[in-house]
């Protein structure tokens, strides 16, 4: 089997899972990466190839993890049964072309209602789109006699995911049962007049002008919810408790500007950055921080400030508790077209909770 991405870091997570798994099961597998990793690699037995040795290394019961440079060369035609593909909606249709000739069966995982590719070339045609984005043409979940929608999720508070999966995938995305066991215990703080639920999504409304890119305003109230947080109560899915800490809060903002800010007023402790560079991680509690004062005069505007895609990834980090930041004025931001309506009726949402 064949393990392929856009980053390295993803690939050596599956292999490190299947790893797992094998170990487990008892399963005398065979595991090569094409970079170097964390020591958990050599742990697990998982060994470092180069790309043109992987030939070399072929034999029954071998999982292979490369990008699409290896799986593109012509000496590995047909020499795996499948091609797993992670992350798909972040892969392009170019590039899984390419790599296709490797298996004789492929198979894609991925969520095309997250982050999507990075745009690093120029594509003709529908080539340049990412493999989901082409399958799906804007439908939020795949249909039957197209794949298989993996409608349970693992992570998130149902109070957390019944907006993520309204908003964003038909309303048939549902939150396990256990999940709900994970949640805050007696929250007591109330920041700015907000209450803070024990799970769920909730408005911090903070009012200022003249902000495009980033607000000390949020900022500020940002850092005094989190700080009257830590030491708090959390219960875990065993059913036991513990405090608080800096390690289960994300604070994610739009731009980096206001990362910086969000950086420099919660110092160190925090961990802090743009949507992008969180997609695929998790914690208890996610900070969203929308920063604009006016989104209309915001960079790249309402279609960037609102995409669904970017706050659907910020959103769906959370295990437990969202708290949104944000003015208020937002809610009632002019629009030009159906869908940016569409778009600020997803914030205006989001403000009402």
């Amino acid at each position: 089997m064949g393990v392929a991405s856009n980053s390295h870091a993803a690939i050596q997570n599956l292999l490190k899972g299947a790893a797992k798994h094998c170990l487990k099961e008892g399963v005398d597998a065979h595991f090569f990466c094409t970079k170097k990793g964390d020591p958990e690699l050599d742990d697990l037995g998982i060994s470092v190839t180069s790309n043109p040795k992987i030939l070399d290394n072929l034999q029954p019961k071998t999982v292979v993890g490369t990008t699409a440079w290896g799986f593109a060369r012509e000496d590995l035609t047909d020499k795996f049964d499948y091609l797993l593909v992670d992350e798909a909606g972040q892969v392009s249709v170019a590039n899984l072309v390419g790599m296709s000739q490797s298996a004789r069966n492929i198979v894609l995982l991925g969520d095309q209602m997250q982050l999507g590719q990075p745009s690093q070339g120029t594509h003709p045609a529908s080539s340049g789109l990412s493999v989901l984005d082409y399958l799906m043409r804007g439908q939020a979940v795949i249909e039957d006699t197209k794949g298989i929608f993996l409608g349970a999720t693992y992570r998130m508070h149902s109070l957390v995911n019944r907006f993520v999966s309204d908003h964003f995938y038909n309303g048939e995305l549902v939150a396990r049962p256990e999940n709900n066991i994970r949640e805050l215990v007696d929250v007591q703080s109330n920041t700015l007049g907000t209450k803070l639920d024990n799970a769920g999504i909730v408005f911090l409304p903070v009012t200022h002008s003249g902000n495009t890119q980033g607000s000390q305003e949020e900022a500020t109230a940002i850092n005094d919810c989190a700080s009257s947080l830590v030491g708090q109560s959390l219960t875990l899915e065993d059913g036991s408790t513990r405090a608080l800490t800096w390690d289960d809060f994300l604070f994610v903002a739009p731009y980096n500007h206001q990362v910086k800010l969000l950086k420099q007023t919660l110092g160190d402790q925090a961990k802090v950055g743009s949507v992008d560079k969180f997609q695929g991680q998790e914690a208890p509690v996610v900070f969203l921080s929308l920063c604009t004062s006016d989104a209309t005069e915001s960079p790249r505007g309402i279609d960037f400030l609102f995409d669904p895609n970017r706050l659907n990834v910020a959103m769906s980090r959370a295990e437990t508790l969202v708290v949104v930041v944000g003015n208020p004025s937002l809610a009632t931001t002019r629009v030009n077209s159906l869908e940016q309506l569409k778009k600020v009726n997803v914030v205006s949402g989001l403000m009402s909770r």
